[in-house]
């Protein structure tokens, strides 16, 4: 789950890219077409509330890339709040970094082979963003 800044175009969609980061500025770009280095990440989304110019979206990630969520959200002009590396460079005042909370984990294990489930509750920190921006929290 994430706040991000703005609407998006559609209630739900599909981001498509292939991330590619730049060493030299230590920032990762989405790019529309494979370049050398360059991963293929897909992000769908969904808008769950929207109020004051934030949303409040989840994402599901079909491929786990670094910084995937917050690149291919500032991609097409929707940061994250807080977020100073992707978005705005100013903190958003009372937030300590960006409104990102990995809600839910699900994955292969690595030596089992076995499907691994992991849920965790939105923190006090981020019911307390929800609250003071008036998004409707889950």
């Amino acid at each position: 789950l994430c706040v991000i800044h703005g609407t998006m175009p559609q209630r739900e969609g599909k981001l498509e890219g292939y991330l590619w980061k730049d060493e030299v500025k230590k920032q990762v770009y989405v790019r529309s077409k494979p370049v050398p280095g360059a991963k293929t990440a897909v992000t769908l989304y969904r808008t769950l509330a929207v109020r004051n110019s934030l949303s409040l979206v989840e994402c599901e990630l079909l491929t786990g890339r670094t910084h995937q969520i917050r690149v291919h959200l500032a991609s097409v002009g929707h940061p994250l709040l807080g977020d100073t590396v992707y978005g705005s460079r100013k903190p958003w005042p009372g937030l300590a970094g960006q409104c990102l909370h990995a809600r839910r984990l699900k994955f292969i294990h690595p030596s089992t082979g076995r499907p691994v489930e992991l849920e965790c509750p939105l923190p006090d920190w981020f019911q307390a963003v929800l609250r003071k921006l008036e998004l409707q929290s889950l």
